[in-house]
């Protein structure tokens, strides 16, 4: 039996605004997936959501693979991830939580996924919890076999080429880096790493609003829905902004009421016809069996957010909720248009891998 079992809760991170010098630290890049803990005991590989749950059934491929990657007693920390033409890409990693087997054996063949390995947690009879992250960093190294579908993060304890890391790997659809303490102990459930993520603004539409779960209807607002214009001039909802304290979303209440007069009339999400291929809110989904309601309001207001970075193609939307900065009363909505979007430049995610820092 393994010194360790599922459910294990896996080491957290708290946000940081930048890379630091001389802080111990070993950083990693910050991959955009689905955080995995492996637990191998002879021919039995369990692996484990960040929530405790299993999700062997979805990604049966990853399963087989970690057989005949790892030593026959182990407990790893990773990420699942999909890539689709040298780039992560998270949607279709979505896609592979679906409640079909067939369709689960289908995507497994379309869309195989990959695991990551940063970290492991006990090897053989050894819990290695309390041992420092530099000293697990080496068990690592020399446990793990990497394969087509089996990696190893690349990891540095050079800030200077972290940083390099962080511009440059976005281009294949990471996060940013992380960074973890080099003589620190594994801390389940605890936030011991640091993460130093990508953020940009965005001028963007506020075309309707959600009110809060916990109000009556019409006193507080949940979170503001965000549009982009297109390239064809159609309105695309590109996420929400929310985290609003109790007191602000009572006065967002009363401060957007008067655009809700005339909000349904000509509102392009509810149009019979919004344009091929435009996003629309509140759509039926796997993760949701009834549609969401909203309110639609007057196109009168812009607001500026923060978002870390988009997914899903063009029209792309933005991957986590915003965050509000300001009111732009000195921009037309008709200005609001993807054109302001960053994009990175393009990084095949081999060479992420690799840990190779040229730009191509």
């Amino acid at each position: 039996m393994l010194p360790l079992t599922p459910p294990v809760q896996p080491m957290l991170a708290k946000p940081a605004k930048s890379i630091p010098n001389g802080a111990g630290l070993v950083f990693e890049p910050k991959w955009d997936g689905f955080r995995c803990l492996v637990f191998r005991d002879g021919d039995d590989v369990v692996l484990q959501s960040r929530s405790g749950k299993p999700l062997n059934r979805y990604f049966p491929e990853a399963a087989t693979a970690l057989l005949a990657a790892l030593p026959d007693r182990v407990v790893l920390d990773g990420e699942l991830v999909v890539d689709v033409d040298g780039r992560l890409d998270f949607d279709r990693l979505a896609e592979r939580i679906h409640p079909a087997a067939s369709r689960v054996t289908l995507l497994a063949e379309q869309t195989p996924s990959r695991f990551i390995a940063f970290d492991v947690l006990a090897l053989g009879d050894d819990l290695l919890l309390e041992t420092p992250g530099g000293r697990r960093r080496e068990l690592l190294e020399g446990l793990l076999t990497v394969t087509d579908t089996v990696h190893l993060t690349p990891a540095t304890t050079d800030a200077d080429l972290a940083r390099q890391w962080f511009t440059i790997f976005e281009g294949a659809g990471l996060d940013g880096v992380m960074g973890k303490p080099a003589d620190g102990p594994y801390t389940p459930n605890k936030r011991t790493m640091l993460k130093f993520k990508h953020s940009r603004t965005a001028d963007c539409v506020v075309a309707g609003l959600r009110w809060h779960k916990d109000t009556v209807p019409g006193e507080a607002v949940g979170s503001l829905m965000l549009g982009l214009y297109d390239d064809s001039g159609g309105l695309n909802h590109v996420g929400v902004v929310g985290s609003f304290p109790v007191a602000r979303r009572r006065e967002l209440a009363v401060e957007l009421a008067e655009l809700m007069p005339g909000g349904e009339d000509g509102h392009p999400w509810l149009a019979d016809d919004p344009g091929e291929g435009t996003r629309l809110p509140g759509a039926i989904s796997r993760w949701r069996t009834t549609e969401q309601p909203w309110v639609p309001l007057r196109l009168e207001r812009v607001v500026e957010v923060s978002y870390e970075h988009t997914e899903g193609g063009y029209p792309s939307r933005f991957r986590h909720t915003a965050q509000f900065q300001r009111w732009r009363p000195d921009r037309e909505p008709a200005s609001c248009t993807y054109e302001q979007l960053e994009e990175p430049a393009r990084y095949d995610l081999a060479s992420v891998l690799r840990g190779d820092v040229r730009a191509r």
